[in-house]
């Protein structure tokens, strides 16, 4: 039986939350493109924006943060808490007795809902917006609350695999950054090393080259292009969705990321502070990306010195992680840049002896092989379960007889 995707969820449902309360805040920046789970929120005072609880799922409605995927289940929350985020998502709520809140998060994941929520944008280019009454008319050919749950926990399975694999990930990386601050921070000999800045560490640095979306003849090369958004992919060890271009063959020649290079955002905004991002490029990584990699123009690669890679990448996500980076930052409100000469030339670094960088540099090579491999594991379990999406819920697969 089918029925209007306004009758078998809440759209938008009330909340309450005083002005000025302190809560949970998942800003569109925080969603990941085509992940289910919220990775990281802020506490902020509530002034306004769309409110939600666990279960809920959450899509945004404007361009182009939903063709890129950004939807998600909300898992952050407390029991009974709300929490609340930017006024371009809407909110959908699965009702008792009538839809599973899995089912659901994956029906507004798929083309059902996805395609016509896209056609339906209106508005200024750049600014469209999904029209809500366009979607919450959606008719969808309802399963059964049991067949919803099946349908539910097979893709729920394969997610949180790779939530798990996130994870380690994470905890990787941790590691790496806790032997950092041990052998290079919080060390006593670094009282005997060496001052100096970035700029005695890197031989070279690369401007980005965006290319065209069509090749001009035959005179190009089709190359992957990494942007500021990719770089967290990247860093998880996810191939993500990076775009492809084509550049001429001379610019790819100068502008070719290898490994040991690290690419730097240069063009983000405050107070999220994007500018200063970075992604190690690895051979790892670029295995992945066949037809080879240059960044856009919106980033920059730097080239260490040969055996520095892992330490100037370390420590440059060290002093992010501490703000450093607003201090390097100039240009219009909300679009800053960073200064990236300024910042290799003048922040003050300590440079620790060579052998001790290279163990340091061994290490970090085994958590990057590890990295990848989970990255590539959830690319393929993303691709299966982006092919089971459409068709489990199109009917065409039937999970009558699956005992879950």
């Amino acid at each position: 039986m089918k029925y209007k995707l306004s009758e078998i969820a809440l759209f938008n449902p009330t909340e309450t939350l005083k002005k000025g309360t302190l809560a949970k805040k998942v800003g569109m920046d925080k969603l990941q493109s085509f992940c289910r789970d919220i990775p990281d929120y802020e506490i902020a005072e509530f002034s306004g924006g769309t409110k939600f609880r666990n279960g809920d799922t959450i899509m945004a409605r404007i361009t182009p943060c939903l063709e890129n995927g950004k939807t998600a289940k909300v898992n952050i929350l407390n029991t009974e808490e709300v929490g609340f985020g930017s006024t371009e998502y809407i909110v959908f709520r699965a009702i008792d007795g009538v839809t599973d809140e899995d089912y659901l998060y994956y029906l507004v994941c798929s083309p059902i809902v996805r395609d016509i929520a896209i056609k339906s944008m209106v508005g200024s280019s750049g600014r469209q917006r999904v029209q809500t009454d366009v979607v919450k008319g959606i008719e969808i050919e309802l399963p059964t609350l049991d067949e919803q749950r099946k349908i539910g926990s097979l893709l729920k399975s394969l997610d949180d695999k790779i939530a798990v694999n996130n994870k380690i990930n994470e905890n990787l990386q941790a590691q790496v950054m806790a032997l950092f601050h041990a052998m290079f921070i919080s060390s006593e000999d670094r009282l005997s090393w060496e001052s100096g800045t970035f700029s005695d560490l890197i031989e070279s640095t690369l401007g980005g080259d965006w290319g065209k979306e069509s090749p001009t003849g035959n005179n190009t090369e089709l190359v992957y292009c990494i942007r500021g958004a990719d770089i967290p992919e990247v860093k998880a060890g996810n191939k993500g969705k990076m775009p492809t271009r084509y550049i001429l063959p001379k610019n790819y020649a100068a502008k070719r990321l290898l490994p040991g290079d690290i690419v730097v955002e240069i063009s983000g905004g405050s107070p999220t502070q994007s500018t200063g991002r970075v992604a190690a490029i690895s051979q790892s990584l670029l295995d992945r990306y066949d037809k080879g990699m240059v960044c856009t123009n919106f980033c920059r690669a730097i080239k260490p010195k040969s055996g520095y890679s892992m330490f100037v990448y370390y420590y440059w996500q060290y002093l992010y992680d501490r703000n450093v980076f607003f201090s390097y930052e100039n240009g219009t409100t909300g679009i800053k840049n960073l200064d990236l000469s300024g910042f290799t030339t003048t922040e003050e670094i300590v440079i620790p002896p060579f052998e001790l960088i290279q163990k340091f540099d061994d290490y970090c090579q085994i958590v990057f092989d590890q990295t990848f491999a989970n990255g590539l594991e959830n690319e393929q379990l993303s691709n299966l379960r982006d092919t089971l999406l459409p068709r489990l819920m199109s009917g065409e697969l039937d999970v009558s007889e699956i005992d879950i």
